[in-house]
C-alpha cells in the first residue's frame, strides 16, 4: 500500500438526504419498470421536501442520477410545480387562491387580511420563520371559495376574516 493510503482515509462526499430518504426514494423508482424510473420524479421531490423543508439543487442532482435524468429536467419538475419549495419557508405555507371565482367571493380580501395580520406581503415569511404566505392558481374548490391550502395538504374553504384569525392564532398556539 502506498503511503498516500495508508495516511489518507478515502472521503466521500456527504450527501444531501438521509439514508432514509433514499430507501423511499428506492421504493417509489421500484414501482415502475427500469426504463420508466423517471416516472418516480414527482415523489421523490416530495420526499425531498418532506425531508429538508424544499427541494434543494443537491437533492434536484442526487434525484436526477438516481432516474437517470438531466439535472435541469428535474429541475423543470420543481419550477413547474407551486407544491415544490425552492427555498426554505416557514412553518406553515399558506396558499390563498386568487383565481376569478375566489377573487369574485373576496379571495384577494382574505389574502390582504392575512398580510396585514401576519405583517408580511405576499411571497414572504414571518421574521418568525412560522407563516410564507403565497397566492396560488385554482384549487379547484371554487364553490367553496375563498379557499386557501395549508402545507400544501390541508385544504381551508370560506374563509372568512373571523376564520383566517382562527386559523392563524390556532397555528401560531400550535408551534408555542
Amino acid at each position: 500500500m502506498s503511503a498516500h493510503h495508508a495516511s489518507t482515509p478515502s472521503e466521500t462526499p456527504a450527501l444531501p438526504l438521509s439514508a432514509q430518504a433514499l430507501a423511499r426514494f428506492d421504493k417509489e423508482v421500484a414501482k415502475y419498470p427500469y426504463e420508466m424510473r423517471q416516472s418516480a420524479v414527482m415523489a421523490c421531490l416530495a420526499i425531498a421536501q418532506q425531508e429538508q423543508g424544499y427541494v434543494s439543487q443537491a437533492s434536484e442532482a442526487v434525484i436526477a442520477e438516481l432516474l437517470g435524468m438531466a439535472e435541469i429536467a428535474v429541475h423543470e419538475v420543481t419550477t413547474f410545480y407551486n407544491m415544490y419549495n425552492q427555498r426554505p419557508l416557514g412553518k406553515y405555507k399558506l396558499n390563498v387562491c386568487t383565481n376569478l371565482p375566489c377573487q369574485l367571493r373576496d379571495g384577494q380580501k382574505a389574502l390582504h387580511h392575512l398580510e396585514k395580520k401576519l405583517g408580511i406581503t405576499m411571497g414572504e415569511t414571518t421574521a418568525d420563520g412560522l407563516f410564507t404566505l403565497q397566492q396560488s392558481e385554482c384549487l379547484g374548490a371554487c364553490a367553496d371559495s375563498p379557499v386557501m391550502l395549508v402545507n400544501d395538504r390541508t385544504m381551508c374553504s370560506f374563509m372568512s376574516e373571523e376564520k383566517l384569525d382562527q386559523l392563524i392564532d390556532g397555528l401560531k398556539g400550535a408551534s408555542a
